[in-house]
């Protein structure tokens, strides 16, 4: 497998200057790639698994991981090539990144903030960033990026059924892991350099004209215990979510999960 997506990149023009490594099966490979950059890994390691028993999302909630779908961690040094307040882009930059790979087999995956991405309402996949700080900064970031490629949605468990989808299901077709897996990483890297070169705003731009159309829109945004009512107005410069109270306010959110609301007739 590693020769295949090495070819695969290879025929897009990248050489991939790091290690990366097909796992039959993992708990997570964001864990792996952890241990690995705690053993020294060099920046763009990769990891891919056939599949997860232990896959999760954002707030440690269980991520659906069965086999032949993508289960992709990459290993990122950002001290090396991007500012502090560049490198909080990099889930951003990787949601676009996920985007773009599923827009060349025909998908027209939105993206919901910070790390959703979903067809007409239904999750395709999703990007987990883990960072690591020492003192002197932030010294590494582990992107996971999870995508369903010929996964069933009828043959998911009841409650995610409606709420789920895949590449098979959206064309009819699976492009296979290896061709993700290529596919995702080329475009990682093109925000990455992106990011490191022009900065926030380019992935910004980027990011907004792929996400789901809630701007001008009620949302829900909850962070722990704490809950938000108000108007979606956009991403700030950090890419924290802006939005405008009912008292007149204004708040930004760095984080939590966010859901529009419906006005019932």
């Amino acid at each position: 497998m590693e020769a295949e997506v090495r070819s695969l990149l290879r025929a897009r023009g990248r050489e991939w200057p790091a290690p990366i490594q097909w796992l039959e099966a993992v708990g997570s490979t964001n864990d792996v790639m952890k241990e690995r950059a705690r053993a020294g890994a060099p920046a763009w390691s990769a990891v891919v698994a056939a599949r997860q028993s232990a896959g999760r999302g954002r707030q440690g909630r269980a991520w659906l991981s069965s086999e032949g779908n993508l289960f992709l961690s990459v290993l990122l040094r950002p001290a090396l090539a991007l500012a502090l307040d560049r490198a909080g882009m990099l889930p951003l930059a990787a949601g676009v990144a996920a985007a773009e790979a599923a827009g060349e087999w025909g998908v027209d995956a939105r993206l919901k903030w910070p790390n959703d991405l979903l067809v007409a309402g239904r999750k395709l996949g999703g990007v987990l960033a883990e960072a690591t700080a020492g003192r002197e900064g932030l010294e590494t970031v582990v992107v996971g990026i999870g995508m369903n490629m010929g996964l069933d949605p009828a043959a998911a468990p009841p409650a995610l059924q409606g709420a789920i989808t895949s590449v098979r299901a959206e064309t009819g077709r699976d492009p296979g892991i290896a061709v993700a897996a290529a596919a995702v990483l080329d475009r990682l890297a093109v925000w990455y350099d992106a990011l490191a070169r022009d900065g926030p705003p380019a992935v910004l731009m980027a990011w907004r004209a792929r996400s789901v159309p809630w701007w001008g829109r009620a949302v829900e945004a909850r962070c722990g215990d704490a809950v938000l009512r108000g108007v979606a107005r956009g991403l700030d410069g950090r890419g924290a979510l802006i939005l405008d109270l009912a008292d007149g306010s204004q708040r930004t959110v760095l984080s939590g999960e966010v859901r529009e609301l419906r006005l019932e007739s």
